[in-house]
């Protein structure tokens, strides 16, 4: 039905770092044996003859750009994104696969790289140049947690902009990786209104709402993400963020600051949660 907001699912940007977190040691100098395919119907189809480019090739490193993981090999790099309800797991011994297990990265060592999606919105995909001019990944802006996402940065980006710097914070052009749940979170924290028109954030709450989004992500990746409904990480726990969220999925509940009733409303097809008192 039009104007029904569209449920969006984590994993986000500390769910796909703490993923990458978990799999990059098992991964990383290991060789592979075998690409096991078992449906190549994912969001792209997984092109016909990855499984003979990737054997017997080593991963060099697991990275991540936004929400995509890359693992580095000498031939190429495979990008793999997790749509709304991938998940990767290491697996150290023999294990039967699921309806839902897609593909398995067998390793050396006995280790496999077992992918779960039961939406089958995620993808993997192969490139064998540099991976930063990937049509997915050439145009994405500056990483939240990295230097260049600054104060300054993020002032210059919302001058004259009429969207709502909630919506503004989700576009991948101006920063990547703030998705719905860490946006509203940070926004609270920076007592900024997620409907504020973007050109009128002062530089000061420019460097609020900056330090606010770089330890919303920090704060959420220590603990492993936030679990909602599907996402686990490679170990196969839950993430625990969401006993710390202040006004996310809060809705009618209390203001941890002032008391008031958390708000809810329906903002670019997603749920946004504020307080009306505390965020101007």
């Amino acid at each position: 039905m039009a104007g029904r907001p569209v449920s969006k699912a984590v994993p986000e940007l500390p769910e796909v770092e703490t993923t990458r977190r978990g799999i990059a040691p098992a991964l990383t100098g290991r060789r592979v044996e075998r690409l096991i395919v078992r449906d190549r119907r994912l969001r792209w189809p997984i092109e016909p003859g990855l499984e003979a480019e990737i054997r017997g090739h080593t991963v060099r490193h697991v990275e991540r750009r936004a929400k995509y993981l890359l693992l580095r090999f000498d031939s190429g790099t495979a990008i793999v994104h997790l749509g709304m309800s991938g998940s990767l797991r290491v697996l150290g011994s023999p294990t039967p696969a699921s309806a839902h297990d897609h593909w398995d990265l067998r390793l050396d060592n006995g280790v496999a790289l077992r992918y779960h999606d039961p939406r089958r919105f995620g993808s993997l995909l192969w490139t064998r140049s540099d991976p930063d001019l990937h049509p997915l990944l050439a145009r994405l802006a500056p990483e939240p947690l990295s230097r260049a996402f600054d104060a300054d940065y993020l002032f210059r980006a919302t001058r004259r902009r009429k969207a709502a710097i909630k919506t503004l914070l989700m576009n991948s052009r101006i920063v990547v990786g703030v998705g719905n749940i860490y946006a509203s979170e940070a926004l609270f924290r920076a007592a900024i209104s997620p409907f504020r028109a973007a050109g009128r954030l002062s530089r000061a709450q420019s460097a609020a709402l900056v330090e606010a989004i770089k330890t919303v992500l920090g704060e959420a990746i220590r603990i492993g993400g936030t679990t909602l409904r599907d996402y686990v990480n490679a170990a196969g726990a839950p993430g625990y963020f969401r006993q710390e969220l202040c006004v996310y999925e809060r809705g009618g509940e209390a203001c941890p600051v002032c008391g008031a009733a958390v708000a809810k409303r329906v903002q670019g097809q997603r749920s946004t949660y504020w307080c009306r008192v505390c965020q101007r």
